[in-house]
């Protein structure tokens, strides 16, 4: 019970301050309303909703049982892990349990039998959740803390995986990176990736288990040693690129690469005092809600943010469905001490009515009256515009300068040149999709809704991109002039890739139809050229209008 009072006095500058409450029900000129307010949840201990993975199969000790020993006493080899006895397992789970005062209870790998084969194990938590680390990542080692080892961190529920921080006895030996500390970083380098070696070197001492991942350091730099400037780290997480995002995670990975070696090499012949214990692993943070919610709670197997601010999602990332008359935003903790809610609003509430700054512009009409229009801040335009005008001339109001490639009253249709993408939402980013028609092949640069071009003759192809039976490619489509398997060409001339006859000696003309002799010609049967047979004289019409289709 004093541990966990201790840690909650450890977090109090953090857990406690501005951005406690989300909103208030306050009376104005205009009636009672609600005014919002930037809000965040508590900070907790998160080890309490995470899920823990160790891994690969087989690392944890016990199956089949194994003795293992001590490095104060290598050579006493009498304790022994068997996962089949409750009093002598070691399962994954007593990483998290509550401990009795003076009883450490552990989880535990194999021991290094199979050395000189590298001894890896990972321990994964998973939330499900985006969560904003607020205190140290502080992990309980037994038996020694590792030589080499690496924290990781998910932003994508485990899909992705980048490091956090390294740590060894000797940084460039294990990472080819020299030591550092966190406390020797500064403004611009606060979210460096570093290794330290203060963590892993062998001190002979049974107090020194800890390994930590220094958030309260790095909160610091800008909040100063005994984080009483909140507010300059709250400001500094508003501008600084990345900084948030530095201490958001949704997993946590340590990667345990080298056990503690007792301040020696490795003893090959005494394998069994070579191995990880770890009985607790500590994580402070709070629920990431955008600055929506200021409770989180524990429902059906997750954490959820309790929305605020017409806002939904587990994270309160997105709006209410009636509630996204412009884009959604997170809050933010500036203007200090308040900060901004970012609350999203319907259209026709009290933030989407033109207030005395509203700005008066004017519309020229073809028939040159001036006709006033009215300039709305927010209005329904499923996030693609935050602004919208009310022409009195024609009694309605419309949204102005719709992104996204929308258009519309309510930027509710796409662009011409785009349609609508059917597994998205109105108010997605990516609801209209460019048609891509290909410019050769298809009439013009629309499609239907469907995403099909309207075809040239002879194109086919969602994008007019490819041709029709009987036709061929060349920089459109055209009718084949030839047929192998009809005989097309005449007088013993070959079909080329459908689009011409190659014609023997003597013969000339697109279906090789002509003959080259003239009247003059010694050579030549006078006969042969200027007597063509009836379908002789067709087929050279059609050649003709072939050519004729294929010159134009």
């Amino acid at each position: 019970m004093l541990h966990l009072v201790t840690i909650l006095l450890h977090c109090l500058p953090l857990a406690m301050g501005h951005y406690d409450i989300c909103k208030s029900w306050v009376t104005t000129d205009n009636g009672p309303s609600w005014e919002f307010y930037a809000c965040q949840p508590r900070a907790m201990r998160m080890k309490d909703y995470a899920l823990v993975r160790v891994d690969p199969a087989g690392i944890t000790c016990g199956d089949p049982p194994e003795r293992f020993c001590t490095h104060e006493n290598p050579y006493l080899c009498s304790d022994e892990c068997d996962a089949s006895n409750p009093d002598l397992a070691h399962p994954p789970k007593l990483m998290f349990d509550t401990e009795d005062e003076g009883l450490a209870t552990y989880w535990q790998s194999v021991t290094w039998s199979r050395y000189p084969e590298p001894l890896l194990a990972n321990i994964t938590l998973s939330w499900n959740k985006s969560i904003e680390l607020t205190d140290d990542i502080v992990i309980t080692f037994e038996y020694g803390r590792p030589t080499i080892m690496m924290l990781e961190k998910s932003l994508d529920n485990g899909r992705t995986w980048h490091p956090y921080q390294y740590y060894a006895d000797d940084c460039m030996e294990a990472f080819g990176m020299p030591a550092r500390r966190v406390r020797d970083l500064s403004t611009t380098s606060a979210n460096r990736v570093l290794c330290t070696e203060e963590y892993s070197r062998w001190v002979g001492s049974k107090k020194e288990k800890n390994v930590r991942f220094e958030v309260r350091d790095r909160f610091a730099i800008f909040a100063g040693p005994d984080l009483k400037n909140m507010d300059n780290l709250y400001t500094r997480l508003e501008s600084a690129k990345g900084l948030k995002d530095f201490f958001t995670v949704t997993d946590l990975r340590m990667r345990l690469l080298r056990p503690a070696l007792g301040g020696t090499y490795v003893q090959r012949e005494n394998l069994y005092k070579y191995f990880y214990a770890v009985s607790n692993i500590e994580v402070i943070g709070r629920c990431k809600c955008n600055l929506h919610a200021n409770l989180c709670t524990f429902k059906e197997g997750s954490l959820q943010c309790e929305c605020e601010h017409n806002t939904t999602g587990q994270d309160c990332g997105k709006c209410k469905k009636n509630f996204r008359s412009r884009s959604w935003r997170a809050g933010s903790y500036l203007p200090l001490p308040n900060g901004s809610p970012n609350a999203c609003a319907a259209a026709g509430s009290a933030f989407g009515m033109p207030s005395k700054s509203s700005k008066v512009t004017r519309l020229k009409s073809d028939s040159d009256p001036v006709t006033p229009v009215r300039t709305f801040k927010d209005c329904e335009c499923y996030g693609h515009s935050n602004r919208c005008s009310y022409i009195d001339f024609l009694n309605v109001v419309t949204c102005v300068s719709c992104k996204h490639n929308t258009r519309g009253q309510h930027c509710q249709h796409c662009r011409l040149g785009f349609y609508r993408n059917g597994s998205a939402e109105l108010d997605d980013e990516n609801v209209c999709i460019e048609c891509n028609c290909n410019q050769i092949g298809s009439v013009h640069d629309r499609c239907n809704e469907t995403g099909y071009c309207e075809c040239k003759e002879g194109a086919t192809g969602p994008k007019c991109d490819d041709c029709l039976p009987d036709y061929y490619w060349r920089q459109g489509c055209f009718p084949n002039v030839c047929d192998e398997e009809l005989l097309i060409c005449q007088n013993g001339g070959t079909c080329h890739q459908n689009q011409r006859c190659i014609c023997p000696a003597g013969y000339k003309g697109v279906l090789c139809e002509q003959s080259k002799c003239d009247s003059e010609s010694q050579d030549c049967d006078s006969a042969s050229s200027t007597y063509l047979s009836l379908p002789a004289l067709l087929l050279s019409a059609l050649g003709l209008q072939l050519r004729c289709s294929l010159d134009f």
